[in-house]
């Protein structure tokens, strides 16, 4: 196993897999074809046209109507069995920055029309006598979505009508139990994007990244049942769980190989550096 192979796992899709999503002549995301052809044979809101894409033809103008509406749609495909369930968290429909939303969608649907999702990620590290070291969380058994796995400090999704700075004290809180004061130190570092296949359908997602420096006397404690246990890991051991296991969650692995350019820790002797470098920021559809 290696590093390069664990940014190729969070970046295997085929294109010709998936129809375009066009709303209002723009396109938004991407669709399984069988998805696309389920959509269209459910109900008049979507068609399949000529061009190979799916429309949402009865889409209503302006981000209120239209994301009310989204919302009865959704709720009509759960209902039906086509959508899995419902996250509660508005995520914004948009082709660029969270800026551009056009209208709002479920976090749980988001997958099934191939939109772009945003998320935050903490690398909590400690400079001890020997060294980096890394707090790493092994997320609960219950948890929908990789159940057992090892996780950041803090990660989370990030929803409509919340700044960054305020989810990332919120999800700090919830998960390691930290104060505003100390969620306020972290360092917002970059990004990482990628683009994989799920068993729901396309993942363009982006995540922003946060160092944080935490004094050694610092114990996380999760508040929200999300994390089992933490565990405190020198950076070596953490590079070989990335390097030679699954046993982080995805994506993680991504933010952890970023972090551990920028310490110095991966550096250009490494083969694969250079496409490290370039792996981290997968161009998005």
């Amino acid at each position: 196993m290696s590093l390069l192979e664990k940014i190729h796992a969070c970046n295997r899709w085929d294109p010709d897999d998936y129809r375009p999503f066009v709303v209002a002549g723009e396109r938004l995301g991407l669709v399984t074809r069988g998805f696309a052809a389920d959509l269209a044979w459910h109900g008049a809101d979507f068609r399949l046209a000529d061009d190979g894409a799916l429309h949402w033809q009865a889409a209503p103008t302006g981000f209120e109507a239209r994301s009310a509406r989204f919302a009865e749609i959704l709720a009509g495909l759960v209902a039906d069995g086509l959508i899995s369930h419902r996250h509660g968290e508005p995520y914004p429909v948009c082709a660029g920055g969270r800026d551009q939303a056009r209208f709002l969608i479920d976090r749980a649907a988001a997958p099934y029309f191939g939109v772009r999702a945003f998320g935050q990620h903490l690398n909590g590290f400690v400079r001890t006598a020997d060294g980096l070291a890394l707090w790493v969380g092994r997320r609960a058994a219950d948890r929908r979505n990789y159940p057992g796995r090892l996780d950041h400090l803090v990660a989370g999704g990030l929803p409509w009508g919340v700044s960054l700075a305020e989810n990332l004290r919120k999800e700090c809180h919830e998960e390691a139990g930290m104060s505003p004061a100390l969620a306020d130190r972290a360092r917002p570092v970059g990004a990482v994007t990628y683009c994989r296949t799920s068993a729901a359908g396309l993942k363009p997602d982006v995540i922003y990244c946060y160092d944080l420096e935490l004094p050694e006397g610092f114990t996380p404690v999760c508040t929200d049942g999300e994390v089992e246990s933490f565990a405190l890991w020198s950076i070596e051991q953490v590079l070989a769980t990335v390097r030679d296991t699954d046993a982080f969650k995805l994506n993680c692995n991504l933010v952890i190989i970023d972090f551990l350019i920028r310490h110095g820790l991966i550096g250009p002797d490494e083969p694969d550096y250079l496409a490290l470098v370039q792996g981290l920021r997968a161009p998005l559809p």
